[in-house]
C-alpha cells in the first residue's frame, strides 16, 4: 500500500534525508522517499500492518523533527 503525506516546516533537505532515514528502519516500511522540494513523504507499506506502521512513521518524525507536521494526502494501491 502506497501512502503520500505532506511534511509543513520542513527547514532542509539534510532534515528530509534525516526523515528517509528514520522512517526507512521502521518495521512494515517496504520503501520510503521523502522530498524537500514538494515537502512530501511517499511510503510503501504493509497493508496488514497499516496502523501501527502509521503511528510509527508519525512518532518517528516528530522524535527527528519535532516542528514538522506530518499530514496524511492521498492513499493510492
Amino acid at each position: 500500500m502506497k501512502k503520500i503525506w505532506t511534511i509543513k516546516n520542513l527547514d532542509c533537505a539534510t532534515c528530509a534525508a534525516k526523515l528517509e532515514e528514520g522512517v526507512q528502519k521502521i518495521e512494515g516500511v517496504k520503501s520510503v522517499h521523502v522530498s524537500f522540494l514538494t515537502q512530501k513523504m511517499t511510503a510503501e507499506i504493509i497493508e496488514e500492518k497499516e496502523k501501527e506502521v502509521i503511528d510509527a512513521i508519525q512518532k518517528t518524525c516528530k522524535k527527528i523533527e519535532p516542528d514538522c507536521e506530518i499530514i496524511e494526502k492521498e492513499e493510492t494501491k
